[in-house]
């Protein structure tokens, strides 16, 4: 599981507010563990719970979480959301993803690669419901998802009573299309969305001022 973009602009972008006590977030779907360790690295009172439902991804988060700084705010298991959630409702502050995508899209014949890539394996009809389940009474989604998705993942978010406060659409550069949106759901609110636009790059450079400021504590 490489390190990619979606999940930095999202370990970067995701609402967390120290001054309001979150302090129990869940990365579902954490892969490398790249947006857990962003998150520990952002707020030193977090306590982390990431999950995935691959071995092999389990393994590789574990060790990078021992190896960091924030090791003893860590924890990594194995295990679908759909099953995570049975035990643990209204617990968290934050439920952040990455999440399965391409989901009509040709199959990747690497099995891991098309279970981290699809939504097969997680829906985001499942994803948006059990978050919400996850949620305290004003608690965050944080998620990235294809331009495409936007509207469908709007429709589910509503139906499990998840509605946007914070959108950032995502273009890899100025005149081309839109590539990524990221967006911030809360409980119960349906009120006015704060929107924004950000560019990967400029026209010429390969990160724009606003890409490089929004991440530079995490690149070396």
């Amino acid at each position: 599981m490489k390190v990619g973009t979606d999940g930095v602009l999202l370990g970067a972008w995701c609402p967390v507010k120290v001054e309001r006590g979150m302090n129990r977030f869940l990365d579902v779907g954490t892969g490398s563990g790249l947006i857990a360790l962003m998150l520990a690295q952002r707020c030193e009172t977090a306590a982390i719970d990431a999950i995935d439902i691959d071995a092999e991804a389990v393994c590789q988060a574990a060790e990078n979480f021992a190896q960091s700084p924030w090791a003893g705010r860590l924890s990594v298991q194995q295990i679908s959301l759909q099953e995570f959630v049975k035990n643990r409702v209204g617990q968290y502050d934050l439920v952040v993803s990455n999440p399965p995508y391409f989901v009509n899209s040709l199959k990747n014949p690497d099995a891991l690669r098309q279970a981290a890539r699809h939504t097969d394996t997680l829906s985001y009809s499942d994803l948006v419901a059990c978050a919400a389940q996850l949620l305290r009474e004003d608690g965050v989604l944080a998620l990235i998802l294809p331009a495409e998705a936007e509207a469908v993942l709007a429709d589910e978010a509503a139906k499990a009573g998840l509605f946007p406060f914070r959108v950032t659409h995502v273009y890899s550069k100025p005149g081309n299309p839109v590539k990524r949106v990221l967006a911030a759901f809360r409980k119960g609110e349906h009120g006015e969305c704060e929107k924004d636009v950000l560019y990967i790059e400029s026209e010429n450079a390969p990160r724009s001022e606003e890409y490089a400021e929004l991440t530079r504590e995490f690149y070396l």
